[in-house]
């Protein structure tokens, strides 16, 4: 209620301005201020770049102009109001600042004027003004109420259990410490279900930019209006560690090309199309996790990544890997498992340290022989796609330990493959009518435990299969098995491993009249035999 300025004395007009300034929402800290002017222009920014793009002549000819104008028209109309809607809340927040700065300035001048009053009065009582709220000409000590209410509007601070964001530092540890939130959402969020806005979002950037801090944990706590990332982002040239999985973000900003210091960057379960060439600039990423995303391609710029380890590309529509894939020498582990790829390009022969690559559920038709320059290979699946043969540089791989071809269309497994001596598990199983023998060679893979073969057309097995002393699991189910017989298979791995080693056997006693032609069992542990020596005189030669 207004006083009557008529009947009001010094002292009540005083009361009545302390009243009105002591009646204003609790003052924006400093970063929320900054975040809100950030938010603004971003949104600005992204304004003009989708302008642009609804006014580019790209509309099919046929179309008529006045329906193509109309339809730019509404569009842009829907821009306005979305943009309207999202600069709301921190022009809400600018011009509650705006009326705490204006405030302050008349108090000032209410204060000289009581002063000057005085002077010149003859009464030894002086009447001023004791601001209770301080003034913080230049956010030198932001208000502990204002902290609170970042946290607490629009969502509880045990909600999400941020580190007192907004707080002044109480000491100089604090102020290093992770900005987290924590992924466990609280017992108010679950009820209410509150997650963070765009003006959150970049106050939250803000607060951890000053704060310097090297992790920022966002997981799935994002609103669903959220679907872009400010282009503050870029402060956080400090950060280590960055995940905003699991929201539903579509556009990461270019920005984000300045967290020089960053490590980590999980990006899966998001909707992001795109990735922008700044990407390239993260030197020191190490990890990079993009599944389940509605990526269809790589930046060319990915070729900078030299020291990426881990690359998850899965549950994507990726539908070709560039070449410069080649580029990531540091590169271990690599999953594009459940995309649209009809091919490995050849450049992977040159990511020498890799261990696993996985490409199930994709469309690929063959491998590269490229990849039997990776020696460093560990893990290879490849289910569900339509392979028909592989390489025969596999030989090269002596590390491999598990392969899985199951559900393709391979017609025959090279016999190459079986100087892979360091195999531990082998999937062939499900390649239906296509495949009708396992290689004659199969004895050769003496640390074989785990073999799936069912679902073919395998009639008998290799006589040299009484050689896998190790193998413990076989799945021949599905199979027109004539050797070993059924009830044979149904005893076990090493049931099985036991009757084709006396088989082998018996075919190495024959008559006397066959003696000078040779079992293949006999040439075949023959030549394993003179191609070990060889390897042995290289290795004393070189050492030599």
């Amino acid at each position: 209620m207004m006083m009557d300025a008529s009947s009001m004395t010094v002292e009540k007009a005083v009361q009545e301005v302390m009243r009105m300034h002591k009646s204003l929402p609790a003052r924006p800290g400093i970063e929320e201020v900054e975040a809100a002017r950030s938010l603004i222009q971003s949104l600005e920014r992204e304004d003009e770049m989708k302008l642009e793009r609804i006014f580019q002549p790209n509309m099919a000819k046929q179309i008529p102009e006045e329906l193509v104008s109309i339809l730019q028209e509404m569009q842009r109309t829907l821009i306005h109001l979305q943009s309207s809607e999202q600069k709301k809340e921190a022009q809400k927040l600018l011009d509650l600042e705006s009326t705490h700065s204006l405030f302050d300035e008349l108090i000032q001048r209410a204060s000289v004027c009581l002063k000057s009053n005085a002077s010149s009065s003859s009464k030894p009582k002086t009447t001023t003004i004791t601001n209770e709220k301080p003034l913080r000409k230049s956010y030198e000590e932001p208000m502990k109420a204002k902290d609170d209410y970042y946290l607490n509007k629009p969502f509880k601070a045990s909600a999400l259990r941020l580190d007192r964001v907004g707080a002044k530092p109480r000491s100089r540890d604090v102020t290093t410490s992770p900005l987290v939130v924590d992924s466990t959402p609280g017992p108010e969020a679950s009820v209410h279900g509150e997650k963070m806005d765009l003006i959150k979002v970049a106050s939250c950037i803000e607060v951890s930019a000053k704060k310097g801090d090297r992790e920022l944990i966002l997981q799935g706590k994002l609103s669903d209006q959220v679907e872009w990332i400010p282009d503050s982002l870029g402060k956080l040239s400090a950060l280590m560690k960055l995940d905003l999985s699991e929201n539903a973000i579509m556009m990461v900003p270019g920005a984000i090309g300045g967290l020089s210091s960053l490590k980590t960057l999980d990006l899966h379960g998001n909707r992001l199309q795109e990735l922008p060439e700044s990407i390239g600039d993260l030197l020191r990423l190490l990890h990079l996790d993009l599944r389940g995303n509605q990526l269809t391609a790589l930046p060319a710029s990915i070729d900078r990544l030299a020291r990426l380890q881990e690359l998850d590309l899965s549950s994507n529509g990726i539908t070709s890997l560039p070449e410069t894939i080649g580029s990531l020498s540091s590169l271990q582990k690599l999953n594009v498992e459940t995309n649209d790829l009809e091919e490995i390009p050849h450049a992977i022969g040159r990511c020498t340290c890799l261990k696993e690559l996985r490409a199930d559920y994709n469309h690929l038709k063959a491998l590269p022989e490229a990849v039997g320059r990776i020696e460093s290979l560990e893990i290879l699946t490849l289910r569900y796609n339509n392979i028909r043969q592989l390489p025969t540089t596999m030989a090269s791989l002596l590390r491999l330990r598990q392969l899985d071809v199951s559900f393709n269309e391979l017609e025959a497994i090279p016999e190459s493959l079986c100087f892979a001596t360091t195999l531990v598990k082998m999937d062939v199983s499900n390649n239906f009518a296509d495949l009708q023998a396992l290689p004659r060679s199969i004895g050769n893979l003496e640390m074989l435990e785990e073999l799936m073969s069912n679902n073919n057309q395998i009639r008998a097995l290799p006589d040299s299969f009484g050689m896998l002393t190790r193998l413990r699991v076989l799945n021949v189910d599905g199979n027109p098995l004539v050797v070993p017989p059924r009830d044979v298979v149904e005893k076990g791995a090493q049931a099985v491993v036991g009757y084709m080693a006396e088989v082998a056997g018996k075919r190495e006693v024959k008559p006397q009249a066959n003696k000078q032609k040779k079992s293949w069992a006999h040439n075949w542990l023959f030549s394993i035999s003179n191609k070990r020596k060889r390897k042995c005189n290289l290795v004393e030669y070189a050492k030599a």
